[in-house]
C-alpha cells in the first residue's frame, strides 16, 4: 500500500478514487488487519488504497474527525463518499462489507 507523503498529496488524491487507511506502527488493532489488506486492494482495484500515519499527519487526523484508528475515508471527485471511523478493532470482513455499500 502506497504511504502518504505530503498533504499537498493528500488534497490532490482526494480527487481520484482514493482509500485513506489511517493507522499508526504502534496501533495493535491495524497490526491484525494489515496483512490482508492486499486482500482487499486486489478486490477493489477501482480504488487507490493510500495509508495515512495518524502521528505524522494529526492536523489531516483532526480535520476529518480522525480520532481512533484504523480508520477510513474515502473520496471520489473531491467529495468524501464514505467513512469507517472509530476506535474498535475492525475486521477485515466488516472492512469489506463498508468498501461494497459504496
Amino acid at each position: 500500500m502506497q504511504q502518504l507523503e505530503t498533504e499537498q498529496q493528500f488534497e490532490q488524491l482526494k480527487n481520484e478514487q482514493t482509500v485513506f487507511l489511517f493507522t499508526a506502527d504502534w496501533c495493535p488493532d491495524c497490526k491484525v488487519i494489515e496483512p490482508e489488506l492486499p486482500q482487499l486492494e486486489d478486490k477493489y482495484t477501482n480504488y487507490k488504497f493510500i495509508s495515512v500515519d495518524r502521528d505524522k499527519f494529526i492536523d489531516i487526523c483532526v480535520e476529518n474527525g480522525i480520532m481512533g484508528i484504523p480508520s477510513f475515508l474515502v473520496f471520489r471527485n473531491g467529495s468524501q463518499i464514505g467513512s469507517y471511523i472509530g476506535k474498535e478493532r475492525k475486521s477485515i470482513e466488516q472492512i469489506d462489507d463498508f468498501l461494497a455499500s459504496l
